[in-house]
């Protein structure tokens, strides 16, 4: 526009320094607002298209955010958070594996079978020989061959047992073995091992015979299934014998009838029967271990569940009842909740236990449930109140105030809801504290009882053949940990994806 200023002020000294044009000067004002386009073009070279509108652009405006509420965009945020959503698969999973899998997995894990005591793990179909069940052992006297012979023969002199054989067929159930009486012998040493006898290296002693007219035994001692090499000695007053006689044993691995008859309804003395699947071995009682860690995860769960659900309910009551009304309400709560807090909770649990300890043939979760409900509600309590007093002031609950609402109607409707964000995280830290604190009491004899399976007993259990049978600890203690640091780590993801200060980062 620089170049019109001058042009007009032109015109316009012009008109004033000539009093003759004002027509003319008239006509060009008329002229530009008649057709303001065509006198700009002739003075400046501007066309008309110079005036034409832009085309409207779209698709380069908008939100910056979305409008999303409080609950969805935590859970946006929450799904960054691979650990998180990892984790929450596994909780998922863990849930799945307690109830859906009792369903799938149906051997009773109760069910012993003595053929398969610590079995490891195996992912092989075994099959083994069913048998009728043994007559009750009776041990086999020489007849007319003394107990203690009057006639003393040194030790060195005896004899080596003759006629060592098996009187019934051998197998994992059993080996019963006979030999013949040792003129002057006291008493026989039995030895078994994996390889054959010498001097001097009999293998491991089974069994020592008193009286010198037993001349019969039974081995039931853990019997595996392959070779088994047993050697016999006599005895002069527990002096062993320099001679000795040997017998090598195959055995196949079998089932008694009855035992048989538990798993196969049909199942028939002289047949072989396909034993069911052990991928995770079994425990010293035979029992299938993937079912008891089925079963285990009911009751684990369970109070790790319910006694968190329950503790933080009790809190949030007691919470919010003192942070609203505050004054010697508040003062007189939290002095109660100071003296819970600062009993020794593990030793008042225990003792709580005791107390209202499992009797016979119990399981013991009602006391234990009980007694962590009653002591662990103290720190919902205090979180509460701390959220409470910081909302209480709030311009929504003063205008609730104003039109007339209750106390208690203020409680339940405006205040807990919005300190559920903070409530639901001290949950999740509260569910792997209580499967831990069952997990470590039933480990001392303290929580569950016997025969109800949980991990932490299986983990008392496992302990005992940790160095023979690893497995029978390692997979209970293995879901402990794997339960524990996954409810830890969706934790970690919730506090952080409720928490309003991260809206801004993420």
């Amino acid at each position: 526009m620089s170049t019109t200023s001058p042009t007009l002020s032109n015109a316009t000294h012009s008109s004033n320094s000539n009093p003759g044009g004002s027509s003319m000067n008239s006509s060009v004002n008329r002229s530009f607002f008649d057709n303001p386009k065509q006198v700009l073009e002739s003075l400046h070279g501007i066309t008309s298209d110079d005036f034409d509108l832009l085309a409207q652009e779209t698709g380069k405006v908008g939100l910056s955010r979305p409008s999303l509420s409080y609950w969805k965009d935590a859970w946006r945020r929450l799904k960054k958070n691979r650990q998180a959503i990892f984790s929450l698969y596994i909780v998922v999973g863990l849930v799945l594996f307690t109830l859906v899998g009792p369903s799938i997995w149906t051997t009773p894990p109760s069910l012993q079978t003595l053929g398969r005591v610590s079995e490891a793990p195996s992912l092989s179909i075994k099959t083994v020989r069913v048998l009728a069940e043994l007559p009750a052992w009776q041990p086999t006297l020489a007849e007319g061959v003394p107990a203690r012979p009057t006639a003393p023969v040194p030790a060195q002199d005896l004899k080596a047992p003759s006629q060592l054989k098996l009187m019934t067929e051998a197998s994992t159930l059993a080996v019963r073995l006979s030999w013949d009486a040792v003129p002057g012998a006291t008493g026989y040493r039995v030895y078994r091992g994996n390889y054959a006898p010498m001097q001097g290296s009999l293998g491991l002693p089974i069994a020592t015979l008193d009286g010198g007219n037993i001349v019969s035994i039974q081995d039931t001692f853990n019997l595996v299934p392959g070779s088994q090499h047993y050697g016999v000695v006599a005895l002069r007053d527990d002096e062993e014998s320099p001679n000795f006689a040997s017998l090598e044993v195959i055995l196949p691995e079998a089932m008694s009838l009855p035992e048989a008859l538990k798993i196969d309804p049909k199942a028939q003395a002289g047949q072989s029967l396909e034993m069911p699947l052990r991928p995770l071995g079994s425990d010293y009682l035979g029992r299938d271990l993937l079912a008891r860690l089925m079963s285990g995860a009911r009751v684990s769960l369970f109070i790790g569940f319910v006694a968190p659900f329950l503790s933080i309910l009790i809190g949030i009551l007691v919470g919010g009842i003192s942070g609203y009304f505050g004054g010697k309400t508040d003062a007189w709560i939290m002095r109660f909740t100071d003296f819970v807090l600062a009993l020794p909770f593990l030793l008042f649990m225990i003792l709580f236990k005791v107390a209202f300890g499992a009797g016979p043939g119990e399981d013991g979760i009602g006391p234990m449930l009980l007694a962590m409900v009653a002591l662990s509600w103290t720190g919902p309590a205090r979180l509460t109140r701390g959220q409470v007093l910081q909302l209480r002031e709030s311009e929504f609950v003063q205008a609730s105030r104003l039109l007339g609402a209750k106390p208690m109607y203020l409680i339940i409707r405006h205040l807990l809801p919005n300190t559920l964000g903070v409530i639901l995280v001290s949950l999740t830290f509260a569910i792997p504290s209580a499967i831990f604190t069952e997990a470590f009491l039933s480990f001392i004899g303290m929580g569950v009882v016997p025969p109800t399976p949980s991990w932490g007993s299986m983990c008392n259990d496992g302990i005992q053949t940790f160095l023979t049978h690893p497995h029978e600890f390692i997979f209970p203690a293995l879901l402990i940990s794997i339960t524990v640091l996954a409810f830890n780590l969706l934790g970690d993801g919730l506090r952080d994806a409720l928490d309003p200060k991260m809206r801004s980062v993420s």
